[in-house]
């Protein structure tokens, strides 16, 4: 049944597979490997699987537009919660093949980035043909279509292949964030380490109108940790906006920027408040809020305008 059915950017071996793995009830869950994130998306959307596990967004690259531009057109969907992984990436090859041997290589577009001076130092007269996913690089591999894929070392095994090269990355510490995305839902309850996330779009191009957008947020002490700008479709120079902000949607100060965007805004996509991913409440409440944007000053603003329009101040 589709409540037991999380999807999954496939095919079988990827990096979003082993980070749905580390998700507890994935234990318990039917997983279904997708083509593409709008397969993996759509599959939610029309009820067959009750979440789907994308990228989002890498160290590295940034965001990961297939996805941002997926959340925000269609049928609304919502993040639920996310998950970081480490990634460092396997040169994978067929049994017997040698480095001297790689003439052609193929990977995710993402990873190319991650891995290109790795390229140049040691096979700098390779052809790079980008793959729908690592895994699938993988699987090329193994029909002979490419000499060597860049993907997880986890992969060989799937594919009958084998890590020529291991532990291979341009960046220290590159990592790669995947957001598990359901129907729209009451938000899970704050944590005191959450983020949540929108799609905003500005109501026409002029001087300062970005500033104005985000000014909503830093009056009321709203940190942001993801902006991105995607082209809407509709002309060149016409914009939205992803953004992610440090705070949960029922903490006043974020629910009241939400708010004055909306009144700004020809359009707000609310994509969910969830919890951070490697931080804890503690962590989280060891950073002080800016003064006047706590829960317990914004209840006293509003409860001194009453007063004041009552005749009681």
């Amino acid at each position: 049944m589709s409540a037991m059915r999380y999807t999954y950017l496939g095919p079988e071996g990827t990096f979003t597979e082993a980070a749905l793995r580390t998700l507890p009830e994935a234990a318990t869950r039917e997983l279904v490997p997708m083509v593409s994130v709008p397969a993996a998306l759509d599959a939610v959307r029309s009820g067959e699987a009750a979440a789907a596990l994308v990228p989002i967004e890498n160290s590295v690259e940034g965001g990961v537009t297939a996805t941002l531009d997926e959340l925000a057109s269609g049928e609304p969907l919502m993040i639920y919660r996310e998950v970081l992984l480490p990634i460092s990436f396997a040169l994978l090859v067929r049994p017997g093949t040698k480095l001297s041997d790689v003439k052609t290589v193929t990977g995710h577009p993402v990873a190319q980035p991650q891995v290109r001076n790795w390229l140049r130092a040691h096979l700098p007269d390779a052809v790079w043909e980008s793959a729908a996913s690592n895994a699938d690089g993988a699987r090329l591999v193994q029909e002979g279509r490419f000499d060597a894929a860049f993907a997880g070392e986890f992969a060989a095994a799937t594919y009958g292949l084998e890590a020529l090269v291991t532990e291979i990355h341009d960046a220290q510490n590159a990592e790669t964030r995947f957001v598990l995305v359901g129907r729209p839902a009451r938000p899970a309850a704050p944590t005191g380490a959450d983020k949540t996330s929108v799609v905003i779009w500005q109501r026409d191009d002029h001087p300062g109108a970005l500033l104005e957008l985000l000014q909503e947020f830093a009056v009321r002490g709203v940190n942001l940790m993801l902006l991105q700008s995607r082209p809407t479709g509709a002309g060149i120079g016409n914009y939205c906006f992803a953004i992610d902000a440090e705070g949960h949607i029922s903490d006043r100060r974020v629910g009241e920027a939400l708010m004055g965007l909306k009144r700004i805004c020809p359009k707000v996509r609310f994509l969910g408040s969830y919890p951070r991913a490697g931080v804890s409440a503690a962590a989280q409440g060891g950073r002080p809020l800016r003064p006047g944007t706590s829960d317990a000053e914004f209840v006293d603003a509003a409860e001194w305008l009453a007063r004041c329009q009552d005749g009681r101040a």
